[in-house]
């Protein structure tokens, strides 16, 4: 039965508690980390040092924040899933539209991630909650393209290092991590479930280096690893009630949690976490599109108008 190792040791990393912090992402451009509160709208970046998180930047992105991404070159910033579109962020902290909104009236951006080839997939949410929500692509060239439909909670997704392969979670109703094949141009096709997730709502995910998917338990106060076929690997129990996201910072497993909803809020919920684990990860993908504040993206926005 899967247990948690003696040897595993949760520590709270962060000073601050968030309301729901969520999309933890170690950038490879200059190893810092990137992450967000979605209840305030704010992508927050800062650095681990010694054990700790050291905050640097806040930037309230919109009302409703989902999912960061890192541009490919140093400096060039962030785009981000929120509200209904997608925005770029620069370092400075100037908000510029990439696209228009792409989310229904009503809904909202949510989780997201890159893939090998430079697109940013990020997906939205209905509230009430019903499926008609859908996941995109935003390919370099800036175009967002419909990749799947009848989503209701789009929440984490993972590709292996090949991009053959995307492990994506729509939270509800099924509570499953599901796979697809991707095609070069990215279509999707041979939809699978790898597995039901039993006693909280599976949300954020990430993947180690051995292909392992790291998923947090919204309500069940784990996170549990996972083999792609399916196999409960390894089950951490955490401080913190509501998980909602995971990260491999090399060996540093980083799980942001969200205090929202708790009437008692412990000293851990909407903390961000850390745990050391054998097998680490990489950094995020980044998205392989220009920064509408460089001459590249003034182009390519020119040629677009």
């Amino acid at each position: 039965m899967p247990h948690t190792p003696p040897s595993r040791t949760v520590e709270i990393l962060s000073d601050a508690r968030y309301v729901q912090a969520e999309s933890p992402r170690w950038d490879g451009r200059d190893g810092s980390l990137a992450w967000i509160d979605m209840a305030t709208g704010a992508l927050h970046r800062g650095r681990i040092e010694q054990g700790r998180v050291v905050p640097e930047t806040a930037v309230v992105v919109g009302a409703q924040i989902g999912a960061p991404i890192p541009l490919a070159q140093r400096g060039a910033g962030w785009a981000v899933g929120v509200d209904r579109r997608v925005v770029h962020v620069s370092d400075d902290g100037v908000v510029t539209p990439l696209t228009d909104d792409i989310a229904g009236p009503g809904d909202y951006m949510n989780d997201g991630g890159g893939d090998p080839f430079g697109r940013f997939w990020v997906g939205s949410q209905s509230m009430p909650r019903d499926p008609h929500c859908t996941l995109w692509s935003l390919g370099p060239d800036g175009v967002p393209i419909a990749r799947l439909g009848g989503v209701t909670v789009s929440n984490g997704l993972a590709f292996d290092r090949t991009g053959s392969t995307l492990y994506y979670i729509d939270t509800l109703p099924h509570r499953s991590i599901e796979a697809f094949d991707v095609a070069p141009d990215g279509d999707l096709s041979n939809r699978r479930t790898v597995c039901r997730v039993s006693g909280g709502n599976p949300d954020g995910m990430a993947i180690d280096r051995d292909g392992m998917l790291w998923v947090a338990v919204w309500d069940a106060a784990e996170v549990r690893r996972y083999s792609p076929e399916g196999e409960l690997v390894e089950t951490i129990a955490l401080p913190a009630k509501r998980p909602t996201a995971v990260a491999l910072v090399d060996t540093l497993l980083v799980i942001t949690t969200a205090s929202i909803g708790l009437a008692e809020p412990g000293d851990a919920d909407g903390a961000l976490l850390g745990v050391r684990v054998e097998v680490g990860g990489s950094p995020a993908f980044p998205w392989g599109g220009p920064s509408p504040l460089s001459d590249a993206g003034r182009a390519a926005e020119e040629a677009i108008l």
